[in-house]
């Protein structure tokens, strides 16, 4: 059972430090090496993944790296988004799910990739999009998130970095929290649905795993301070790009 407690850490790190990519981790981490269904994993990971972000958010807090307006305008949308988005998922295969996920992927590394300015400072942010258009944008990822069952850090960050105007280091504190709001409203529809298909949550699989990916952020967090905006950027498309090539190859 150590393997999957190596991977816990390892989604830990990943929100930590890029505040996003725990989902795309956890998924296959408790369908190949902890052994759950398919539908019971991607239930289980936006539980998992709220906790931990959760956790990776307080120390952002702590360092006031928080754009609360983009909490309000992207997050309380996101969350009504996902829990449609988990209406519509029982409906759908789970192959399917992660194949769009992995599409999706692409296409934000694509977006991360062509934006050439340089990010700005924390001190001048600049929001470029009207507020209900930041509202609609958040509800769009939000359906989507909870359609493939997972957090969406690698939709929120490029959003809040590209669309909404913040740094990398403030765009990560927020995308944290937006990522736990989100995820634990999906995981309580999730529930439900799970219930009318026969299945049910690994309790104790959620707890544990959850408890060390939480050391996990401390410890990405702790280190994404040490490395530049410019390279976090980049880094995290990288991320994407390897992540989304796998989910396909694995899937097809």
């Amino acid at each position: 059972m150590i393997l999957p407690w190596i991977g816990a850490l390892l989604v830990g790190l990943s929100l930590g430090l890029l505040g996003s990519g725990g989902s795309i981790l956890t998924v296959p981490v408790l369908i190949y090496l902890a052994g759950e269904q398919e539908k019971v994993a991607i239930a289980e990971s936006l539980g998992i993944v709220g906790t931990i972000s959760f956790a990776g958010f307080i120390p952002y807090a702590l360092k006031q790296k928080v754009h609360w307006r983009s909490v309000i305008l992207f997050g309380l949308p996101g969350m009504a988004g996902t829990y449609g988005g988990a209406v519509v998922a029982e409906f759908v295969s789970g192959t399917f799910q992660l194949l769009l996920f992995a599409v999706v992927m692409l296409v934000a590394a694509v977006m991360m990739f062509r934006d050439k300015n340089n990010l700005k400072s924390a001190g001048a942010i600049e929001i470029s999009h009207a507020w209900w258009k930041i509202v609609l944008e958040g509800l769009a990822v939000g359906v989507l998130t909870g359609l493939v069952g997972v957090g969406g850090g690698f939709l929120i960050v490029p959003a809040l970095v590209l669309l909404g105007g913040l740094p990398m280091g403030l765009a990560v504190g927020t995308s944290l929290l937006i990522i736990a709001l989100k995820s634990f409203s999906g995981f309580y529809k999730y529930i439900d649905v799970l219930d009318g298909l026969g299945l049910s949550i690994n309790w104790q699989l959620v707890l544990v795993f959850s408890l060390i990916g939480a050391v996990g952020s401390l410890i990405g967090n702790k280190v994404a301070g040490k490395i530049s905006n410019e390279r976090l950027k980049k880094g995290f498309a990288v991320f994407l790009v390897l992540m989304g090539g796998y989910i396909i190859f694995m899937n097809i």
